[in-house]
């Protein structure tokens, strides 16, 4: 049975199934030998983006064509902008459909790729959250100590006052109050996988008896944790102060190597992907594209603070990601450097006629679509031009009955019919 899991109704199963995998590399590497969690996570990094090889390659083709479609887009956008009736937004929506058919791509084509790769990642990170729920090996080296610590009298109120002075974060939240053995079990692991160095020692104050049992444990469980050097539970950041305090100023700058080299690589990843198309003035592009800026700004700057405050695994994490991403893109953009994007347009539109075949879609609907479309936005400018006609044309006739009634003589029947027609126009405006 596994650990306390993530659970959520999305990412738990997504989860489940990457820690099967991230299980199997882990058994894979103890058959020769080597048994460390982060080299397992680099390597179940790799394995990951490498299964999102092919989504992550259609993402960049689609960013490519989207460079080629811009001006296109642009342009119709420009042509509507200030437009909000029906008539004209439909028009815009049905040109903008035009341009993505030319080039044989899907308006939701990127949209799609980034909903199938977004909980994989993000179900990754549950994994490497808490290894031992998913990776039995590492589970196992704790199941000594925990089982003497069950045995131990009042070890629900010790471990419960643990949590709270190393304030130690669980999810779920730890809880010793519950009567079910596997859920203890599974709590008391948790809380000794999260624990840094300092917090084994507090252990051992709380448990005297076990002292041994304990430091065993924790020379275990230090050996797989260790990456060079470095203990994958702590953070950065205690590295750095606990020993710049006794003078091992080494772990302090391979503790500190944790965030700069993940801001690096983000950096560099950023700098290899596709930048967007220049907006041409265009005030909604332009926003989007500030907003863009920005973003890659800050997030290489996030990633260096969290490193500071996060297990030095999930460190590894993030700079073994960003590390594969930016290899793939080189190659990517290598690539891409070489074809010719018109033969892929042209591919792209050979698929597309090909699925609106199997669809029942035959080219001359989509062209008398248009047309239709097209006179139904002619139609409304026709009548509005009738409208402004007919409203000048009334004007002249009033000027033209103006004149009539100046020259009418006095007493005759046509004064005396402005007369009542004037009577009758002063009482309607009171």
């Amino acid at each position: 049975m596994l650990l306390t899991a993530y659970n959520g109704a999305i990412l738990g199963p997504i989860a489940k199934v990457l820690g099967w995998v991230m299980n199997g590399i882990y058994a894979l590497m103890s058959m020769i030998g080597i048994e460390n969690v982060g080299l397992s996570i680099i390597i179940f990094t790799i394995v990951i983006y490498a299964i999102l090889f092919p989504l992550t390659y259609k993402q960049q083709k689609f960013s490519k064509l989207s460079q080629k479609m811009q001006p296109e887009l642009q342009a119709i956008q420009k042509k509507y902008n200030g437009k909000k009736d029906q008539a004209s937004m439909m028009a815009m929506q049905e040109e903008t459909q035009a341009v993505y058919e030319k080039y044989g791509v899907s308006m939701m084509g990127s949209c799609v790729q980034m909903l199938i790769q977004m909980p994989l990642l993000f179900a990754l990170y549950r994994v490497f959250l808490n290894v031992p729920a998913y990776v039995s090996g590492v589970k196992n080296n704790f199941t000594p100590l925990v089982n003497e610590i069950m045995a131990t009298s009042g070890y629900q109120d010790k471990m419960t006052q643990l949590v709270t002075d190393l304030r130690v974060m669980t999810q779920p939240a730890a809880d010793f109050t519950v009567s079910d053995p596997t859920a203890l079990s599974n709590s008391i692991v948790d809380v000794l996988y999260k624990m840094n160095s300092n917090g084994w020692e507090t252990l051992k104050n709380a448990f005297p008896s076990l002292a041994d049992t304990i430091n065993n444990t924790y020379n275990t469980v230090s050996h797989v944790n260790n990456f060079l050097g470095l203990n994958i539970s702590d953070t950065p950041w205690q590295v750095m102060t606990t020993n710049f305090a006794s003078h091992n100023f080494l772990f302090v700058v391979l503790a500190l190597l944790v965030p700069v080299i993940s801001y690096l690589t983000q950096v560099l990843n950023i700098k290899l992907m596709p930048q967007a198309a220049s907006s041409n003035g265009n005030g909604d592009n332009d926003m989007a594209a500030q907003q863009m800026k920005m973003m890659n700004r800050t997030m290489p700057i996030f990633s260096f603070v969290m490193c500071f405050t996060v297990p030095v695994g999930l460190g590894i994490y993030w700079i073994a990601g960003a590390v594969v991403r930016s290899v793939q893109q080189f190659f990517l953009n290598k690539h891409f450097e070489k074809i010719n994007l018109e033969d892929i347009i042209k591919k792209n539109q050979e698929k597309a006629k090909k699925k609106r075949e199997k669809m029942g879609i035959a080219e001359n609907q989509i062209s008398n679509a248009a047309k239709i479309n097209t006179r139904k936005i002619e139609e409304p400018k026709k009548e509005e031009k009738k409208s402004n006609m007919s409203e000048t044309q009334r004007e002249l006739e009033l000027e033209k009955a103006n004149a009539a009634k100046a020259k009418a003589k006095a007493g005759s029947m046509a004064a005396k019919a402005n007369m009542v027609r004037d009577f009758n126009e002063k009482n309607s405006r009171k």
